[in-house]
């Protein structure tokens, strides 16, 4: 199938999708002239394996453990694509394959994927609705499941934020304030222990606005022998009205941008591993997936990840664009 772009846009925002992943392949800001995501450049690289670049993840964002889960009595084992892990879904995850488009009005585009029974080791006939529209200066992200068994879904976008107008700048000047008090600890692979920490004096506090370059600074000092070089951590998001999760800015372009969900996590994401045909490099953009935990399916303390049949679920993101 030919990769397919789509453009929703009203007078704040223009934002370009593709069928492949169903993916934004652009997010560009009217007033400032400023696209605010990475992209691969040419849009047949999006037929091919590439580092999630704006897409879709699924079923199962972020990872699980030892790449099988038990639902009842039966066990599942899945496709693993990270050592004995399984990450973003599997070798053949909803990010590299090409969605039905179902629906497109000027400022509203609906994207279908049908997952079949036993995709990449995951139970059910599962149906998926990626919607992005958009309202005012709001880009919203819902998407809409169903699956006639039960089963473990996890669904996020993947887009690599960078508020510069030269995207060959890193991060460095970018600030980030997240609504989280603790984070979930992971072990060597990136697994979560289950155990949650508090943020407090650590470097994973974000409660008031800090800039990236300078957090990013601690990995690098040698004498800590950190093996993480950046961040790729779940954030534990504090339930309020607003439902507000985390804010993104940037001084030079003056670009302000606001995540709000009802999910109980956000991975937060600093591109340290970014390497694209040496087009888009480590740090270059920031992801920020609202989601659920990583390895819920074998973690009873956290927030549940489990559908049953027959029944329709909804979760969205809703980005706030200043």
């Amino acid at each position: 199938m030919k990769v397919e772009s789509s453009i929703i846009q009203n007078k704040y925002l223009r934002v370009q999708t593709l069928n492949y992943g169903a993916s934004l392949f652009e997010v560009y800001h009217k007033k400032k002239k400023i696209n605010l995501i990475l992209n691969l450049g040419s849009k047949e690289n999006y037929r091919y394996k590439h580092p999630n670049v704006g897409s879709t993840c699924g079923r199962y964002a972020g990872r699980i453990s030892n790449s099988k889960f038990n639902i009842g009595n039966k066990k599942f084992i899945l496709n693993s694509n990270e050592g004995k892990n399984i990450l973003h879904g599997g070798k053949v995850g909803f990010s590299s394959r090409p969605w039905k488009k179902l629906n497109h009005i000027k400022n509203k585009i609906v994207y279908q994927l049908n997952s079949n029974d036993g995709d990449q080791g995951f139970p059910g006939n599962l149906i998926v609705n990626c919607i992005y529209q958009l309202r005012n200066n709001f880009l919203i992200i819902k998407y809409e499941y169903k699956s006639n068994k039960c089963t473990h879904v996890n669904i996020t976008n993947h887009s690599y934020w960078n508020l510069e107008k030269n995207k060959k700048k890193m991060i460095f000047d970018h600030e980030l304030k997240l609504n989280s008090y603790k984070y979930l600890q992971i072990n060597k692979n990136f697994i979560p222990t289950g155990k949650f920490k508090n943020v407090k004096k650590s470097i994973y506090d974000f409660l008031n606005f800090e800039n990236i370059g300078k957090k990013l600074d601690f990995f690098k000092n040698k004498k800590l022998n950190i093996k993480f070089k950046g961040f790729d951590n779940t954030f534990v998001i504090k339930s309020t009205a607003r439902n507000l999760v985390a804010t993104l800015k940037n001084k030079n372009s003056n670009i302000q941008v606001d995540f709000f969900s009802k999910l109980p996590g956000i991975q937060v994401y600093s591109a340290q591993n970014l390497n694209f045909k040496k087009k888009l490099l480590p740090y270059q953009g920031i992801c920020l997936e609202t989601q659920y935990f990583p390895d819920t399916p074998n973690k009873k303390n956290f927030p549940t990840t489990l559908i049953k049949p027959n029944k329709r679920y909804t979760c969205f993101t809703k980005i706030k664009i200043h």
